[in-house]
């Protein structure tokens, strides 16, 4: 077991045999790399032995009258992701996972969640594929909707978790480098607002600052054909975030630090591709480096495709965990009524944690952009390739390569972004190489669907809410095309199908 096969060339993954409901509810953690709250959770199984394959993860729909779709819908996700990049799976494990609401017990949820549990047994039968196993974890407890033995196995008050760090799991993951990221609220967390009422005055005065950014940014950005607008846009807006990188990698106590930094704050903050409870002084650090005209100034800016295409050159280094903090405190300041411009901001996140190694990290972030505005080109392409295992090392390339084009332009070869920026938003035939050989028209995502203020439904972007705690109905990513209307049945699509990793 590995969490970066692109790291372990040459050497042998150790092998774990996991015996029974108790060892199976245990090794979740470890698969996906966190806890995984709120969650259904599909295990691929290969072979007589049971060999682990892909998985897919989603939110548990609030609505009982969504199970049926969601339950057919991820497991045909499962078993075609599976069938596509390996093999079909013999069997299936099942998942779910949800901490009780108030006033409800472990048994209770258990029994609400029963039918939920019934329809994906029935969905992945008809597949031809058997749940080998399906069970539910909810405080503290695991409960076997399969094992016959009820008295003796698996009784119906449940079982108490293992201890943690406790089990042979837990052991072989801490021998291979695996660490569990916390809970999957607390990842996520880190990468959304904090709700209003917690500090109203900050929110408020976010919101005042976004919208004024709009009105006399965007027009820059729709400086078409010319282009000269979006040009000085994209050099102030990259020159402040290289200056806002270097403020929050500057150790406690420089003049630029900041009043909120303390040696436990910076602390937690160098450890910054963790996550955990550990998180909330470093992000409260970071935020209180950050005003809201320059948060609100970097969030517009970012719409741009271009701008945010060079801002994603602080990728590997001792750049790139400076830049993920701040992707991540500009994620923090899209406040309501401007969620979807979190989607830039977002996968930047994800992509610089992918390209750091840390894939859970990553598919939260990106999973989270794509919930911020579903047809999102950049954010759907490495969502995919991540779930697929590729190599980020083909987009730093990439990125490496026009980094380089872009210096040797500016040293007085000629600049090809004179023309990009006249014809960028007119021919959708000029592409850019992403991840895995796959191309895709850069100019798909047009900041001409941006206008100031709160977005419009318009019908190249598609605005889809969440649907209940689930994820918004659009498929994998790459399978929906730039405006095409992803069908209400695909509300799973973007589940995680990667052999080896958990579907974030």
């Amino acid at each position: 077991m590995n969490t970066n096969r692109h790291e372990s060339h040459g050497s042998a993954a150790p092998q774990i045999t996991l015996r029974g409901p108790a060892e199976l509810a245990d090794a979740l953690p470890f698969m996906l790399g966190f806890h995984p709250s709120d969650s259904v959770v599909l295990v691929a199984l290969h072979g007589e032995r049971g060999r682990f394959g892909g998985r897919a993860r989603l939110g548990i729909p609030r609505s009982s009258h969504e199970w049926p779709e969601t339950a057919e819908h991820l497991a045909e996700c499962l078993v075609e992701g599976s069938t596509r990049r390996d093999e079909r799976p013999d069997a299936i494990v099942v998942f779910l996972c949800q901490d009780p609401g108030p006033g409800e017990t472990g048994r209770r949820v258990m029994e609400r969640l029963r039918p939920f549990a019934q329809r994906l047994r029935t969905a992945c039968g008809a597949l031809d594929v058997p749940v080998l196993e399906a069970l539910c974890i909810s405080d503290g407890l695991y409960f076997s909707y399969c094992c016959p033995d009820n008295n003796r196995c698996c009784p119906p008050d449940g079982t108490p978790l293992a201890l943690s760090g406790t089990t042979v799991m837990a052991a072989s993951a801490a021998y291979a480098g695996i660490q569990v990221r916390g809970s999957l609220k607390d990842m996520e967390a880190r990468l959304k607002p904090r709700e209003p009422d917690t500090d109203p005055s900050r929110t408020s005065a976010q919101r005042a600052a976004l919208g004024e950014a709009a009105r006399a940014l965007v027009p820059k950005i729709l400086d078409a054909p010319a282009g000269q607008g979006r040009r000085e846009l994209r050099a102030t807006t990259i020159e402040l975030a290289r200056t806002l990188i270097e403020r929050l990698s500057e150790p406690p106590g420089s003049p630029t630090a900041g009043a909120a930094d303390s040696p436990h704050d910076v602390l937690f903050g160098r450890a910054d591709l963790t996550s955990g409870r550990g998180h909330v002084p470093a992000d409260a650090a970071d935020d209180a480096r950050l005003t809201p005209e320059e948060a609100a100034a970097l969030i517009i800016g970012l719409q741009d495709r271009d701008t945010r295409d060079q801002a994603a050159e602080w990728m590997e280094g001792p750049e790139a965990p400076g830049a993920l903090r701040l992707w991540r405190a500009l994620s923090r300041r899209c406040v309501a009524p401007y969620q979807e411009y979190a989607a830039a901001p977002l996968a930047l996140a994800g992509w610089v944690a992918w390209s750091c190694g840390d894939e859970p990290s990553a598919r939260v972030a990106l999973s989270l952009a794509l919930d911020a505005d579903p047809e999102y080109l950049f954010a759907r392409l490495l969502h995919q390739a991540c779930n697929e295992g590729l190599d980020p090392e083909s987009l730093r390339s990439c990125l490496r390569a026009e980094r380089d084009t872009r210096h040797a332009a500016a040293a007085g070869e000629p600049d090809p972004d004179d023309n990009d920026d006249q014809a960028s938003d007119h021919d959708p035939s000029r592409a850019t190489e992403w991840p895995g050989g796959r191309t895709a028209a850069r100019n798909r995502e047009r900041v001409a669907d941006r206008p100031a203020g709160p977005r419009p439904r318009v019908a190249a972007m598609r605005t889809t809410r969440r649907s209940g705690a689930g994820r918004a109905p659009v498929r994998d990513a790459g399978a929906v095309r730039r405006g095409a209307t992803a069908p209400k049945s695909a509300v799973v699509r973007r589940a995680g199908r990667r052999g080896t990793r958990s579907g974030g």
